[in-house]
């Protein structure tokens, strides 16, 4: 019994332990009354804001995005009201019971759901929303709103979804729009510092107009406020003011629109064109004076697949396309320009005094320079024949005889004035220059010097030469008027909500190149009038590569060209191109005005891989230019029909070019 009495000096060994246990004790709890009165007294009412915050979730409210119209307000870009599912994350209790949910009803596999949060959450962080899907059908909406209430963290709501009317005509000019990207936010941010502000979740525009006009047609968002419960489910009490300061709800306010200078009654007569015809490349329509009336590219894509989420086998299918549907062929890719190439040598050479307009050069079937034929696209040559010949018939021998006598460097001095080898200025992102080389150029990125040769592949647009379809139309333009090169736009006009005018673009000339201009080269109108001539025949003598294309009334001028895609041996140089494989195929040109005297319109088409500019491209600038007279000057075409005036078919074979 004794081992159970307490030894009075063992006691006083642990005496100062147990009094230093309680300090400690007693420390705790003055740091905790402390740390209490802290949060209450003087951080009361901050937490007490946190508090209520917390139960009251702030909804954007996305403003529409401003309407793209035509010259005569048609809708080429519009908006329509539809649903959307969010998820919450922070509100998700079980994801993979969500998924399971969620995924049957909207034909996205629970997996798919689960990757997607998972990467969000990675990329974005913990509190960004997930847009699981646009558009939603009114049986989406009608069984999502079922299990609403039990499954905590999703949420349907009205939105607002980009529609193109056009689908896949002019899809590349009109761009599409997409939810912003986490390195995008930081980008537009800078871009338009001071001007817009861009967060997580936001539709912008990827492409096209929709990115060129981001600034101008993107409205402000607004802002709604509603109460949640602890599942950020909204509840049906009233919002109540926070410390005295009322929550308002601020409303959207409407993007500006765009008026533009594209026709859409011509839009769709040139994209039926391409499109009967089953063609491959791109058209641009413009005015003498520079405004953009269609803008076509093919093949092409539905953008309204871009407005929602793009299914993948549609998104693969276009970028394993081998002729590049998102690629806008007008101004981003350049080409071998053919035969439409030659006019602007005969340019050269007249003003140049190297020919005159009476000056007859004989055309054999080839000719022999250096080490190697030369060949004509007709064996048996032209014979003798003067300028206004070369041109109607596209003879290559005669203007590889020009290429040798100018040079290169004559070429580049005059062609450049026209505006080949530099951008249009057109209001569009990532336009490509082309290129026209001279004898600098090749020293500078060769390192060789020019090779007398090249001078005669270059005179027939081949070689290093190279064209967008917008820098061929603007230099026809220039001969179509005298020498005024104009600077091509296509926004007419931007307008708010109340219909003021906030920005308005009108027709410019960038130069008169029958003016000396700095380089020292000028063009006589003299010597434009006797390219438009020959010109001129392209479309109505009776040789002409163009002829078996008319329009009751309405005399076109213009060129054809065939640009050939790869060289060829001489024995197969003359094989028929429609026997070969697709890709071997030459490209098809042709380039025309109307009238040809008193210019109002100019069409420009590619038509790749058709073998021929006729009948490969020029169908498609008569059904064009066709439709703009039928709209605008209707009693020419009508008058002509009367007197008896007939409009030729389209040949099943080439004539020439």
């Amino acid at each position: 019994m004794s081992e159970y009495i307490s030894n009075p000096d063992e006691a006083k060994e642990f005496q100062s332990r147990y009094r230093t246990m309680g300090i400690f004790v007693v420390a705790i709890l003055l740091i905790y009354m402390m740390w209490l009165a802290w949060l209450q007294i003087f951080q009361g009412n901050r937490l007490r804001q946190f508090s209520e915050n917390n139960r009251i979730k702030q909804n954007k409210i996305s403003a529409p995005r401003g309407l793209i119209l035509d010259r005569d307000g048609k809708a080429l870009v519009e908006n329509l009201p539809g649903f959307e599912v969010i998820i919450s994350p922070q509100y998700v209790e079980n994801l993979k019971e969500l998924a399971g949910v969620v995924g049957p009803i909207l034909d996205i596999e629970p997996e798919k759901i689960i990757e997607r949060f998972k990467r969000n959450r990675r990329i974005n962080g913990p509190f960004a929303t997930i847009r699981l899907k646009d558009n939603l059908s009114r049986e989406e909406v009608f069984r999502l709103k079922r299990i609403r209430l039990d499954t905590p963290g999703l949420e349907i709501r009205e939105s607002i979804i980009r529609h193109y009317p056009l689908r896949e005509n002019g899809a590349q000019l009109f761009g599409y729009v997409g939810e912003i990207s986490r390195n995008e936010i930081s980008k537009l941010n800078e871009k338009y510092k001071g001007s817009l502000f861009f967060e997580q979740g936001d539709i912008v525009g990827k492409s096209g107009l929709e990115e060129n006009l981001e600034e101008k047609i993107r409205g402000q968002d607004g802002v709604s406020f509603i109460q949640v419960d602890a599942h950020g489910r909204k509840t049906i009490t009233e919002i109540p003011n926070i410390y005295g300061q009322q929550i308002i709800d601020l409303d959207p306010v409407h993007g500006n629109s765009a008026y533009l200078t594209i026709d859409r009654d011509i839009q769709e007569a040139a994209y039926k064109s391409f499109t009967d015809l089953k063609r491959i490349g791109a058209l641009v329509a413009m005015r003498s004076n520079g405004e953009i009336l269609a803008w076509l590219n093919s093949p092409s894509f539905d953008p309204n697949y871009f407005a929602t989420e793009i299914p993948a086998r549609v998104w693969n299918k276009l970028t394993s396309d081998p002729f590049k549907p998102l690629r806008n062929k007008v101004i981003q890719d350049h080409f071998w320009p053919g035969s439409t190439f030659k006019p602007l040598v005969a340019l050269a050479a007249l003003q140049e005094k190297v020919i005159t307009d009476k000056t007859v050069i004989f055309a054999p079937g080839r000719m022999y320079f250096g080490n190697r034929w030369y060949h004509n696209h007709n064996k048996n040559g032209e014979g003798h024949i003067n300028v206004y010949d070369a041109i109607e018939r596209s003879s290559n021998v005669f203007f590889y005889q020009l290429g040798i006598k100018l040079g290169v460097d004559k070429m580049y001095n005059y062609i450049s004035l026209l505006g080949l080898g530099s951008r249009t200025q057109i209001e569009m992102e990532r336009e490509a220059a082309g290129r026209l080389p001279s004898s600098a150029w090749k020293k500078s990125i060769r390192g060789e010097d020019w090779q007398p040769g090249e001078n005669l592949t270059m005179a027939i647009g081949q070689g290093y030469v190279t064209v967008t379809p917008l820098q061929l139309a603007i230099a026809y333009n220039t001969i179509a008027t005298d020498g005024k090169v104009v600077k091509p736009f296509i926004i007419k006009k931007v307008v708010d909500h109340d219909g003021n005018v906030l920005v308005e673009n009108s027709p410019e000339i960038l130069r008169d190149v029958t003016l000396q201009q700095p380089n020292g080269y000028k063009i006589d109108r003299e010597t434009f009038d006797v390219v438009k001539e020959g010109m001129r025949r392209v479309a109505n003598g009776t040789r002409g590569t163009a002829r078996s294309l008319k329009i009751p009334g309405v005399q076109m001028a213009g060129k054809t060209g065939t640009a050939q895609v790869m060289s060829f041996s001489a024995d197969q140089i003359y094989k028929s191109c429609e026997s070969r494989p697709i890709h071997m195929r030459h490209h098809g040109w042709y380039v025309a005005w109307a009238p040809w005297d008193k210019p109002e319109v100019i069409v420009a088409v590619l038509a790749q891989h058709s073998c021929h500019g006729n009948p490969g491209a020029a169908p498609i600038v008569r059904d064009v230019i066709e439709a703009y007279f039928q709209k605008y000057h209707p009693d020419v075409i009508a008058n002509a029909l009367k007197k008896g005036d007939k409009r030729v078919h389209v040949p099943t074979e080439s004539s020439g070019d």
